[in-house]
C-alpha cells in the first residue's frame, strides 16, 4: 500500500483526466441506455394493452351471449304454466307421476333449445319434492345433497337473481362446474315454487376464451370471494387467488386499465374486465418478458451502448496518453518487467527524468538476474532432493496390505498366483528406488503399472477393468520414473467409491513434437479447479509411492518446463481424464 502515492505522484495528470472522463462516459451511458428501455417499454406494452382489451371485449361478449341463452331459457321456465302446475301439485299415483315426468320432459326440450350452442345440464326442483334433469350424468349431483348445498342457500337468499356458482364434484373426474340458478316463483304473489339450475362443465365454460390464450397469455374468472372458477391454467381452478381481487381494485383506479404486478412469481400485465351478468371478474393476466421480450432487444442495445463507450474510452485513452507519454510507457514498461521473469528491459529514450530512470531501472535488473538465478538454483536443487526422498518412501500400509494378501494365497495354496504377487511387488520396489532424474521406457512404465494393477487387483478383485492402449512407436520413448502411477492409484482408489465397477484406460500416443499420455477412467468424477486444473481435494499422500498428483505436476514443469504438465478434467457421475504432455525423449 505505500507504493500507491508513489504511483499517483508519476501517474496524477493521466489516472485524474482519463478517470473523471470514463465515470461521465459510463455515467451517462448507462442513464440514456436505461432510460430508452424503460420508455421503449412503457410504449410497447401501452399499445399491447390497447389491442389486448379489444380481445377481453370479445371474449366478455362471449360470455354475455352465453348469459343472454341462460335468461332466455330461464323465463321459459318462469313463464311455463306446465312447469307451476308440476312443481306445485301433489303427484299422488304412478299414473300422475309418470306423466309429469313426459310433459316436464316435453316442456325441457323446447327449454334447451335456445342453449343448443352449448353443452348444458338443466336441473329443475320444485318445493313439492318434485325434480327433473335434463342429464342426471351431466351433473352428477343427488336432490339430497342439492337441498342442502350452498347453491340452494345462496339461491333462495336472493330469489330475484340469476346466479352464478362454482361447484366442485369430488368424484372420479374430479369434476368442475359453473352453475347459473334462479328460484321459480310467480310473478305476481312472489310465491316461490321451486328452483332451477343450468349447470356446465369448467371445461366447456373455458371454450369462451381459450382461443385467445398462449403460452405467458392465461386468463382466470374470479368471483367475489376471490375463487378461481375458470382459467387455462386448470391446475389453479378452484384455488384462491386474494391478490387478483386486491389488483382488480388497483385496476379500476388506474387511467391505464392495466397493471404490472408479480404474479406466479413473475412480473405480469394484468388487465381486467367486470362481467355484471356473472358478478366475477374476468382478468388477463400476460408474462411481461414474453410479451415485450421479443419487441425490445435489451441485448442489443446495451452492445450498443457498451460499443459507443468502448470507443469512447479509446479515444479518451489516445488523447490522455499523449499528453503523459513517456513518462506512462516508462510506468507501463517497469510495471511488465515481472512478467518476463526481470529480462525485459525498459528504454532509456524520453525526457531526461525518464532516461535516468530508466538507466538505473536497467542497472538494478542486472543485479536482480545474478540474485534469481542463485535463489532458483537453490530451490531447484532443495525440489530435487524433496522429490528424491518421496520416491524412496513405499507407504507401510501398501506394504503390510500386500503382504497379508500373499500369506493368504500361500495358505490357500495358491501357488501361481502366489508367485505372481510376489514378482509384481519386487518389480514395483524396485522401480521406486532411484533418484529424481532417472527415466523408464513407456514399456517399463507400462510393466511398473500391470505390476500395480496386479497386486491391487489380488487384493480387491476385478471389478474395475484396466485397459492399455500404446501407440508402437512410442514404447522406446523415456519419460520420468512413477508419473502415470499416481494417477492409476488415484482412479483405483479413489474414483470408484459410489459406483461398484468401471474402467481406467491407459492411452500413450505421439502428438507433434509431444508425447500425450493419458489415465482416464468412467467413475464418481470429481471437483477440478478451473484455474490450476488439478483436482480440490486435501489427499496430499498417495497410498503406494508418496508422489501426489501436484507434484508429478510440478516435477514435470521442474525438468521441462512450463509448457508441458498435467491438466485434469473431470465430471461429477461422468469420470475423469488426466493428461499428461511431455517432450519427446529416446534416453
Amino acid at each position: 500500500m505505500r507504493f500507491i502515492p508513489e504511483r499517483f505522484k508519476h501517474n496524477g495528470l493521466f489516472i485524474i483526466m482519463f478517470l473523471i472522463t470514463v465515470l461521465m462516459i459510463i455515467t451517462v451511458s448507462i442513464t440514456i441506455t436505461w432510460t430508452t428501455i424503460r420508455m421503449s417499454e412503457q410504449f410497447f406494452i401501452k399499445k399491447f394493452s390497447i389491442t389486448n382489451s379489444k380481445v377481453m371485449n370479445q371474449v366478455k361478449e362471449s360470455f354475455e351471449t352465453f348469459n343472454y341463452s341462460i335468461v332466455l331459457s330461464s323465463n321459459n321456465l318462469l313463464q311455463s304454466g306446465t312447469v307451476k302446475s308440476i312443481l306445485t301439485k301433489e303427484q299422488q299415483s304412478n299414473k300422475e307421476r309418470f306423466s309429469a315426468y313426459y310433459y316436464m320432459g316435453q316442456q325441457m326440450k323446447r327449454v334447451k333449445s335456445n342453449l343448443d350452442a352449448y353443452e348444458v345440464g338443466i336441473l329443475v326442483m320444485g318445493k313439492n319434492g318434485f325434480s327433473f334433469a335434463t342429464d342426471r350424468a351431466y351433473w352428477p349431483i343427488s336432490d339430497e345433497e342439492l337441498k342442502t348445498s350452498t347453491i340452494m342457500s345462496n339461491t333462495f337468499k336472493q330469489p330475484k337473481k340469476l346466479m352464478y356458482q362454482y361447484d366442485h364434484r369430488n368424484d372420479k373426474k374430479n369434476s368442475r362446474f359453473i352453475v347459473a340458478s334462479k328460484v321459480i316463483m310467480e310473478r305476481i304473489k312472489g310465491t316461490i315454487y321451486g328452483a332451477m339450475f343450468f349447470a356446465i362443465d369448467e371445461s366447456e365454460f373455458r371454450k369462451f376464451f381459450t382461443n385467445y390464450t398462449s403460452p405467458g397469455n392465461n386468463v382466470f374468472v374470479v368471483d367475489k370471494q376471490g375463487v378461481i372458477v375458470s382459467s387455462n391454467q386448470s391446475q389453479l381452478i378452484g384455488k384462491q387467488a386474494k391478490d387478483l381481487l386486491h389488483y382488480a381494485g388497483k385496476i379500476e383506479a388506474s387511467s391505464d386499465h392495466y397493471i404490472i404486478e408479480n404474479f406466479m412469481g413473475q412480473d405480469q400485465i394484468i388487465s381486467m374486465e367486470y362481467l355484471p351478468s356473472f358478478d366475477m371478474y374476468l382478468f388477463n393476466v400476460i408474462d411481461k418478458q414474453r410479451a415485450i421480450g421479443d419487441l425490445i432487444d435489451k441485448k442489443d442495445i446495451i452492445l450498443i451502448s457498451m460499443g459507443i463507450v468502448f470507443v469512447a474510452l479509446i479515444i479518451v485513452f489516445l488523447a490522455t496518453r499523449r499528453l503523459t507519454n513517456s513518462l506512462s510507457r516508462l510506468v507501463k514498461q517497469i510495471a511488465n518487467a515481472s512478467k518476463h521473469d526481470f529480462h525485459q528491459y525498459v528504454s532509456e529514450t524520453g525526457t531526461y527524468e525518464t532516461m535516468k530512470i530508466g538507466n538505473t531501472f536497467n542497472s538494478m535488473l542486472d543485479e536482480l538476474h545474478e540474485y534469481v538465478e542463485q535463489l532458483v538454483e537453490s530451490q531447484k536443487q532443495q525440489r530435487n532432493a524433496e522429490l528424491a526422498a518421496l520416491q524412496q518412501q513405499i507407504n507401510p500400509h501398501f506394504l503390510y496390505n500386500t503382504l497379508t494378501s500373499i500369506k493368504f494365497m500361500v495358505q490357500m495354496g495358491e501357488k501361481a498366483e502366489t508367485e505372481a504377487t510376489i514378482n509384481a511387488l519386487i518389480s514395483l520396489l524396485q522401480n521406486t528406488i532411484g533418484n529424481v532424474s532417472e527415466t523408464n521406457s513407456i514399456v517399463q512404465e507400462v510393466d511398473n503399472l500391470k505390476n500395480y494393477v496386479l497386486i491391487n487387483q489380488k487384493r480387491y478383485g476385478d471389478r474395475i477393468k484396466v485397459n492399455y492402449f500404446i501407440a508402437p512407436d512410442c514404447l522406446d520413448y523415456h519419460v520420468p520414473k512413477l508419473i502415470l502411477q499416481p494417477f492409476m492409484e488415484n482412479s483405483f482408489f479413489h474414483g470408484f467409491n459410489r459406483k461398484g465397477e468401471g474402467y481406467i484406460n491407459v492411452l500413450v500416443w505421439k502428438e507433434g513434437d509431444n508425447l500425450i499420455c493419458e489415465v482416464v477412467d468412467n467413475g464418481d468424477g470429481m471437483e477440478v479447479s478451473p484455474e490450476s486444473k488439478l483436482p480440490r481435494t486435501k489427499r496430499k499422500q498417495q497410498l503406494f509411492s508418496g508422489i501426489g498428483v501436484r507434484n508429478v505436476h510440478d516435477r514435470i514443469q521442474l525438468i521441462y518446463g512450463e509448457p508441458y504438465g498435467v491438466t485434469i478434467s473431470s465430471e461429477l457421475g461422468e469420470g475423469t481424464k488426466v493428461r499428461i504432455t511431455l517432450p519427446i525423449s529416446v534416453t
